[in-house]
């Protein structure tokens, strides 16, 4: 079976290295918040092209920390896309406030900006765009329409490590950017991880003392929690840090087969957004036959997954009264049709004419070659 993500692939691909990491932190006796953690921070920083970044337990956390860092509490609201993991609304209920949904593009899947106004209300606080699949969400006109209701702006940069828009990574848009190191994601931790960048000072120091329970000198200044991320994990994101730009262009180079291939199937791929550069944390088709083409591949050994099959406003725990079918129905329509292909950057060039044989055996009818 050709698995549809395999961080296992990525462990092995770097292995030396990672045990070698590992290893120098076992020997340091020092597994909270030292020099990898410190170090790992500045690198990544760098990378982003934000002045700080704050390492923190994981991904839901960091959406949790920068949303409260910025003054989000109970009876805000705050726009977001249910098109998502539920992961970005959790992070704005953990705050006290209330996850508010907005419809996406088709084309894009990420947030659509034409909708976005209508959401807006005298208790919204800040918008969550989230850069779904590795693919940027139209950050211009979100920022110049959340400039103008004087709101924050927290990107969801959880599938996009190292994505561009406009020339700038996503990440330095908006008051901050959140990412996971979750396993599977482009860079991926060897369990949890998360951290929050920022170009401003004064949310950096929040964020800094909130992690750890708002100490200062081992006092707490102001609330804060654990939201810790561990010294092992910072080594070994350092290691896979300095390999991820080749692990982008490899899923890159991955996609331009899969795009060129599919253009007369059935399984149609997202559109890549002008002046962005994608870094195909997934690779998503849409189609109408969406379950018969996944039954299709997996009897020819290749495992799909679905990304995202319950839109966040149909889950019982985070649906609001305004979450009504008729405002997003752009996104109810995806989750019917979407359907994540194998893609990481160790797949081997026979595996991914495997899967592109299959999907092109579908055929554009949106039936296998032998069906009638």
């Amino acid at each position: 079976m050709i698995p549809c993500s395999n961080p296992k692939a990525q462990y092995r691909a770097h292995r030396t290295e990672i045990d070698d990491a590992i290893s120098r932190v076992l020997e340091s006796g020092m597994y909270i918040l030292r020099e990898e953690v410190r170090a790992f921070e500045a690198e990544f920083a760098a990378y982003i092209g934000a002045d700080y970044a704050i390492g923190v337990g994981n991904g839901t956390e960091a959406l949790h920390l920068a949303l409260t860092a910025c003054g989000i509490g109970v009876g805000d609201e705050v726009i977001t896309v249910s098109h998502t993991a539920v992961a970005t609304a959790a992070a704005i209920a953990m705050t006290g406030a209330v996850p508010v949904y907005t419809d996406i593009e088709p084309k894009h899947c990420t947030m659509d900006p034409e909708r976005l106004v209508s959401a807006i209300t005298h208790r919204t606080r800040a918008i969550v765009p989230v850069h779904l699949y590795g693919h940027p969400a139209d950050m211009g006109p979100i920022l110049k329409i959340a400039q103008s209701h004087g709101l924050r702006v927290i990107e969801d940069c959880a599938q996009a490590h190292g994505a561009r828009y406009q020339g700038k990574r996503v990440g330095t848009w908006g008051d901050a950017g959140c990412f996971s190191f979750y396993p599977t994601k482009n860079l991926g931790a060897l369990g949890d991880g998360g951290m929050v960048v920022t170009s401003r000072p004064e949310l950096a120091e929040r964020i800094r003392l909130m992690r750890e329970y708002g100490w200062k000198d081992r006092i707490s200044q102001i609330p804060g929690w654990n939201s810790r991320l561990d010294e092992v994990q910072a080594a070994v994101l350092r290691i896979k840090l300095r390999h991820l730009e080749r692990d982008n262009d490899a899923r890159a180079r991955i996609a331009v087969v899969y795009n060129r291939s599919f253009q007369t199937t059935a399984a149609k791929p997202l559109a890549v957004r002008e002046g962005t550069v994608p870094v195909y944390h997934l690779y998503v088709v849409r189609l109408a036959g969406r379950d018969s083409l996944r039954m299709h591949l997996k009897e020819r050994g290749i495992a799909t997954l679905i990304h995202y099959p319950v839109p966040v406003h149909l889950q019982p725990a985070f649906s609001t009264p305004r979450a009504e079918s008729r405002m997003l129905q752009e996104t109810e329509r995806a989750a019917r049709e979407v359907l994540s292909l194998p893609l990481y950057p160790e797949l081997g060039p026979d595996d991914v004419q495997a899967v592109v044989e299959a999907v092109q055996t579908f055929g554009p009818s949106g039936k296998g070659e032998n069906e009638t």
